[in-house]
């Protein structure tokens, strides 16, 4: 029978077959220079992004976001309203205006010290102006059920003392509690999602 191959080698004997490396001279080990055949130019390292520092366009960013984050957080708070007067905290929505303002700041402004302290700022700044415009609309709510066509911008801004009364009356624990929640995250996202 012929064939038309070359007959498998053998390896000398007392060696171990699958110890050797058929392919190539051997490697070095890992963190070992490199052989002096190795042409380091060829391969340079990939390009780093630069890091994004403009603290101008983040606080823009965060302001924006805040002013959208305000109006969703009312929102939430009328929608929780009930006809007999009373509504429900809506604490946890505090905890998505600090996360929406930290992440926004964070991607548009980058690295900048000065933005955690913004994003703080404007986290408790966005929670509270969301709880009072909140609040206006539940008045507004409750004049229409009463007979009375009037706006909710109007209650905010003719009747601000009592709606601001109204704010303090019902802030408690837990709701200083959201509050500072809020602030923390919007400085520690802010810091984290900065690059």
């Amino acid at each position: 029978m012929s064939a038309n191959y070359p007959p498998p080698q053998q390896p000398p004997a007392g060696q171990n077959p699958f110890a050797q490396q058929p392919y190539g001279p051997p490697q070095p080990p890992y963190g070992a220079p490199a052989p002096a055949g190795f042409n380091g130019p060829a391969y340079p390292p990939p390009p780093v992004a630069p890091a994004r520092d403009n603290a101008g366009l983040g606080i823009v960013v965060g302001v924006a976001v805040m002013l959208v984050a305000v109006f969703a957080y009312a929102g939430i708070m009328r929608a929780m309203a009930k006809d007999d007067g009373t509504y429900s905290e809506v604490g946890y929505a505090a905890l998505g205006v600090g996360l929406l303002i930290g992440a926004a700041m964070g991607k548009a402004g980058g690295r900048n010290p000065v933005l955690p302290i913004a994003g703080l700022v404007l986290s408790l700044l966005g929670v509270f102006l969301g709880e009072i415009v909140g609040l206006s609309m539940i008045a507004s709510h409750y004049a229409a059920l009463g007979g009375a066509d009037i706006s909710w911008f109007t209650v905010l801004t003719d009747h601000f003392g009592d709606v601001f009364d109204q704010w303090k009356h019902d802030f408690d624990v837990t709701s200083f509690f959201f509050l500072a929640l809020a602030g923390v995250e919007g400085f520690v996202i802010t810091r984290r999602v900065a690059r």
